[in-house]
């Protein structure tokens, strides 16, 4: 395959927002990238299933949630002059569910930025930064929150 048939990387991103913090720290660092070099971006949020285990809320509440995070995107975008394209999806792992979802829409990658916490609540919970990073087929670009590195126009 020749570099010309080759989609450039942000053609059609996926990008995970997993709260209200991670969508502000992610739309911050991602649409400026978007906005300078065109591209099809994807927000996805994942509802966690519990898998047989009762889940901390209902999912109505995860749902009303999800699409206030996805009206926040939405008023991001439009102020970056980037169209998006929100999607919400269920699953018990939430990497296999993103990862299943980016080929579901075509995306040429995966991106996202790093989200805060303690390594220990990393291990306990399954690790999906390290999950998609290790099994995705896709590339996975994980870019620095926007406070902390230029974005190059």
């Amino acid at each position: 395959m020749d570099e010309e048939t080759i989609a450039p990387l942000f053609d059609r991103p996926l990008i995970p927002v997993a709260n209200d913090d991670d969508a502000a720290a992610t739309a911050a660092a991602v649409l400026p990238r978007i906005a300078a070099n065109g591209g099809d971006p994807v927000f996805v949020h994942v509802i966690e299933k519990a898998g047989g285990a009762p889940d901390k809320a209902s999912v109505e509440q995860r749902e009303e949630l999800a699409e206030e995070m996805f009206d926040f995107i939405r008023e991001e975008s439009d102020d970056a002059g980037v169209e998006v394209e929100t999607t919400l999806r269920y699953g018990t792992d939430v990497a296999a569910t993103i990862i299943d979802t980016a080929h579901d829409i075509g995306a040429t990658c995966i991106t996202f930025t790093p989200r805060g916490g303690k390594r220990w609540w990393d291990l306990f919970s399954g690790d999906t930064r390290e999950s998609l990073v290790t099994k995705s087929d896709l590339p996975v670009v994980v870019l620095p929150a926007a406070d902390t590195a230029e974005v190059d126009a």
